[in-house]
């Protein structure tokens, strides 16, 4: 029997027990040194696109990155810094500064723990696959957006940050833009797709940041690198220290710190679940948010920005073989050495290779095969997507999300209100009197021959709130007063508040009319609400049957 406790045991402690090969070893380390390389120019250029300076990139990648395989409850999950959280943290660092946004991630960490030992992982998978869609997308596009300036080396020291006011800042500007820094971000993004191409394993990103960043050396081209932005990458990883607290401060980075928690769970375990499709196990979400959380304070404790599951990195990591957590602990180490002995040759990157490269990571989170699935499904879910994708690019991401999960809630309703209906089951015998019959409930109801002043009526589907006046139409449209109103329940799943107090009201108007009102197929648990609800005191308990054959006796 397994413990209350398993789901929060670490995928590293399960392989070791499992037994832990010399092949795993090898298999691991490969997986990990690639992943390693595959994630330094990332680290940095998600770093410098969030409005930070890049070797926080590297803090978080390194920090973040082994706690959420060493803690985590995925076999092959690489954790670091996103796209996804490119443009919250470029807001909250534009609202805040780093001292807010380092105590927003912290308290994000806490509510990712919170709400992994809470259990929620499993409750997230609820959020609707279209706002998941919209929101990455609409990601996807601020991205693009934001390399706009470093793809075309146009000079301007700060960018809007609105979406419509950034491109017509850079119309404004377009006459700057600069063609060494054009080509060598062109040439990145070009190289970069032929190699995922026609050689998917190869390290496409640092293959191409390598070339770019030779080329931009030796021929001395005017264009901006990270040295000569941002000074020299450091060589060590800083002291640990919490980030700086006030009562101010915390009330005023809350709604951004919850910004994160959400979206930072959400990312991790969509990254998590890809990779079960891929490798055929199942990850331990509440274990995994677990891990996420500490990730993301171990992260600010050592200067970096939220981390979370990378899908792109995640993948990578699998496609090279890894078979453990062991994989994302050495991929950390490889990204701490790089930065240790590497450091100042990285400060020799064009920012223009590193938009290339996050225009590559845009065009892949964008998922457009995805996007056109949905749009050409339910008229629904395109709408969804459409309002998440635009409230996402021309508000904020927070208010995108919200407002999506609500659509989608109101919109489900809508759809099950359409399933519940309030049927007649008498004419329904009566059509069917001369067919061919079923076994069904009419057949039943045919051979006990109701009587003529008795009319029967069935609920089928959830009867809550949305559908809760579906039984004052069926009275209204009656063009005759019965002596009894039987309502099966037999086919209603679900009855909510609403729905009782429904149903009480419709029979004290029944009782107005002097019309007898009885339920039938009252199961037990119908039964005990009726009772709390004070259905039974309104009615009658001695009217409420437990079939329709002891309703049809009683009648007779």
């Amino acid at each position: 029997m397994q413990s209350k406790y398993t789901d929060f045991i670490p995928k590293s402690i399960v392989c070791f027990r499992e037994g832990y090969s010399k092949e795993y070893f090898l298999n691991d380390l490969f997986a990990g040194i690639s992943v390693g390389v595959i994630a330094l120019p990332l680290a940095l250029a998600f770093a410098i696109a969030s409005g930070v300076s890049p070797e926080r990139g590297l803090f978080t990648a390194i920090i973040a990155g082994f706690l959420i395989s060493l803690l985590g409850g995925s076999r092959v999950q690489i954790g670091g810094p996103t796209g996804a959280f490119v443009i919250i943290v470029d807001a909250a660092i534009q609202k805040h500064g780093y001292e807010g946004l380092a105590l927003a991630t912290l308290i994000a960490g806490i509510l990712i723990v919170l709400m992994g030992l809470a259990r929620f992982g499993v409750l997230l998978k609820f959020i609707p696959y279209p706002v998941i869609t919209g929101f990455t997308t609409g990601i996807a596009l601020i991205i693009f957006s934001s390399q706009i300036k470093d793809f075309f080396g146009l000079e301007a020291d700060k960018v809007p940050s609105e979406f419509l006011e950034k491109y017509k800042f850079y119309y404004e500007i377009a006459p700057t833009w600069n063609l060494w820094a054009f080509l060598i971000a062109f040439s990145t993004l070009t190289l970069i797709f032929v190699l995922r191409h026609y050689h998917p394993r190869w390290p496409g990103a640092i293959i191409a940041i390598t070339l770019a960043t030779t080329a931009a050396y030796f021929f001395d081209l005017p264009i901006e690198t990270i040295e000569s932005k941002f000074g020299e990458i450091p060589r060590t990883l800083p002291s640990p220290a919490l980030p700086h607290f006030s009562y101010d401060l915390f009330k005023a980075v809350l709604p951004d710190a919850i910004t994160i928690a959400l979206l930072g769970a959400i990312e991790s375990l969509l990254s998590a679940v890809v990779a079960d499709g891929m490798i055929g196990t199942k990850h331990r979400s509440n274990g995994e948010l677990v891990a996420q959380g500490l990730a993301n304070i171990g992260s600010v404790i050592f200067g970096g920005i939220p981390a979370t599951g990378a899908i792109a990195r995640t993948s990578a990591n699998i496609r090279m073989g890894a078979k453990t957590p062991v994989a994302g602990m050495i991929h950390a180490i490889t990204l701490l050495l790089l930065m240790l002995f590497l450091a100042p040759l990285a400060g020799k990157i064009p920012l223009a290779a590193l938009a290339g490269v996050l225009t590559f990571v845009a065009w892949n989170m964008s998922e457009l095969p995805h996007v056109i699935e949905i749009l050409k499904g339910h008229q629904s879910d395109a709408i969804i997507l459409l309002i998440t994708f635009l409230l996402t690019v021309l508000i904020d991401l927070t208010v995108a999300v919200q407002v999506g999960i609500i659509l989608a809630a109101l919109l489900f309703l809508k759809r099950m209100t359409d399933k519940t209906t309030v049927e007649i089951c008498q004419n329904l015998v009566k059509e069917n009197k001369n067919e061919i019959a079923e076994p069904s409930d009419a057949e039943l109801l045919f051979r006990k021959d109701i009587p003529s002043d008795v009319t029967v009526f069935e609920i089928r589907g959830p009867f809550f709130y949305s559908v809760a006046d579906l039984l004052d139409e069926v009275l209204f449209q009656l063009n005759y007063h019965p002596r009894v109103f039987i309502l099966r329940l037999h086919k209603t799943p679900l009855i909510d508040a609403t729905g009782l107090r429904a149903i009480k009201q419709f029979g004290l108007k029944c009782k107005k009319k002097g019309i007898i009102f009885m339920l039938a197929d009252v199961d037990d648990k119908n039964y005990d609400l009726f009772i709390n609800s004070g259905i039974a005191e309104a009615i009658g308990k001695d009217l409420m049957f437990k079939d329709i054959e002891a309703a049809l006796a009683y009648c007779k």
